[in-house]
């Protein structure tokens, strides 16, 4: 297994791991099973324009992993020198390559970025519904310090 940098080239594959990564676990998603799809874009069009958020904000904090030659996963950061915190926005290894340690190696690489940029914290979200999540940041280290709640309604009396 190989941790490298992000390349231009790889995000479309970073779209389709976050794709099949998400489902289950993604706010956009429960909103379409609320309200079904928004203006003919499903959840997965909607939590796919994160990576090219990503990637605009912070492209050289993006790191992937790759098995004999195959991207499997991936971390992306925001990095905030004035607070000295470190972001992860989003994080994904593909079903089949996980438990293999892979996650934990992009995140501690995802630390030793954070470190080398002389941040002091690092800071991840998760739904409550990923299970993977609820388990996985708190055995590597984090610690939960808030729990949000989102909310959704209609703007417009049509919509259902």
């Amino acid at each position: 297994m190989e941790i490298r940098r992000y390349r231009p080239s790889d995000l479309e594959t970073l779209k389709t791991i976050t794709a099949i990564c998400f489902d289950g676990v993604c706010v956009d998603q429960n909103i379409e099973r609320l309200y079904g799809i928004i203006h003919g874009k499903d959840w997965r069009w909607r939590k796919v324009r994160h990576i090219d958020d990503d990637v605009a904000a912070n492209a050289h904090g993006i790191l992937v992993a790759e098995v004999d030659g195959q991207i499997v996963g991936y971390v992306s950061t925001r990095v905030d020198k004035p607070a000295g915190i470190g972001g992860i926005p989003n994080f994904a290894v593909l079903p089949e390559f996980q438990q293999r340690g892979i996650g934990r190696r992009l995140l501690e690489e995802a630390l030793a970025y954070f470190a080398a940029e002389g941040l002091t914290y690092a800071h991840i979200e998760t739904l409550d519904q990923n299970d993977v999540g609820a388990h996985f940041y708190p055995d590597f280290g984090f610690r939960e310090v808030a729990r949000q709640i989102h909310y959704i309604m209609p703007i417009n009396a049509d919509e259902p």
